[in-house]
């Protein structure tokens, strides 16, 4: 079954789109520039330090001589954070430009005026008229999926989902937490998949965390590549569902009750 339509109730709760590509020296004199041409979407903006941090036990003599002090370390980079109204979060580093959405429900579909891919192309077209980078390191595209639990039974879970897990030798009752992970290529691509199982505040949460990614792409197909990503990840997401998890995403979605 492909996916051709916007769930009233979907699955995915956050989704997150990188480039990494060459430290560019001169971020900072273009990140201004950048700015006006994104503000119309994103006219909220605050600059952050990322530091070096240095875990290390040296004994109770402390740090040895001549050793950095990481309390008095130099900051290795800056981040500029600007917000949509939507609460769309858009971060730049002198090496990375990220997207994370917790609102987007599709990617391209045509029946949804609100589509990751759209805000994927605004951000990343403005950033490489202002850098004009000719080679993107690494491209990333990741969805998260907070899954509905029917029962916890083999037959049950089994029914919704077609799991990773080796429910036949741990069965789901007695299930504290299990997870799994596996990083494959798919053509020339790569998907990094991962289904957990655990109890988060009482509740038992599934999720399914899947993201592809792409390494050395000249910069004009990004969206292409990026295109190419995102059906990775349906094809494995369709690979892990069952029937009765698309009529839940079609049922309409319950507003969590406030305490």
């Amino acid at each position: 079954m492909a996916i051709g339509e916007v769930f009233a109730n979907p699955t995915v709760v956050r989704v997150i789109f990188q480039v990494r590509f060459p430290n560019l020296f001169t971020m900072e004199n273009l990140i201004g520039e950048y700015q006006t041409k994104i503000m119309e979407r994103f006219p909220e903006s605050q600059l952050g330090i990322r530091r070096n941090v240095l875990i290390a036990d040296f004994g109770p003599e402390g740090f040895p001589a001549g050793f950095p002090d990481d309390s008095q370390a130099a900051p290795v980079g800056k981040i500029w954070s600007f917000t949509s109204p939507e609460g769309v979060a858009l971060n730049v580093q002198n090496d990375s430009l990220d997207i994370s959405s917790k609102t987007h429900k599709t990617y391209n579909n045509k029946d949804a005026p609100y589509r990751f891919r759209d805000m994927i192309q605004y951000a990343l077209d403005r950033f490489l008229a202002v850098a004009k980078i000719p080679l993107i390191h690494r491209i990333g595209l990741r969805y998260v999926d907070d899954c509905p639990i029917p029962a916890r039974t083999n037959d049950a879970f089994a029914a919704w989902y077609k799991t990773a897990f080796p429910l036949a030798r741990f069965p789901m009752p007695d299930i504290d937490e299990m997870h799994f992970r596996t990083c494959v290529k798919r053509g020339d691509h790569f998907v990094r998949y991962a289904e957990s199982l655990s109890q988060e505040a009482g509740r038992w949460k599934y999720t399914i965390d899947s993201d592809a990614f792409a390494v050395r792409i000249p910069a004009v197909d990004y969206l292409k590549v990026t295109d190419a990503l995102h059906d990775l990840l349906v094809a494995e997401y369709e690979a892990s569902i069952q029937q009765p998890v698309y009529d839940h995403m079609r049922q309409p979605k319950i507003p969590e009750k406030s305490t």
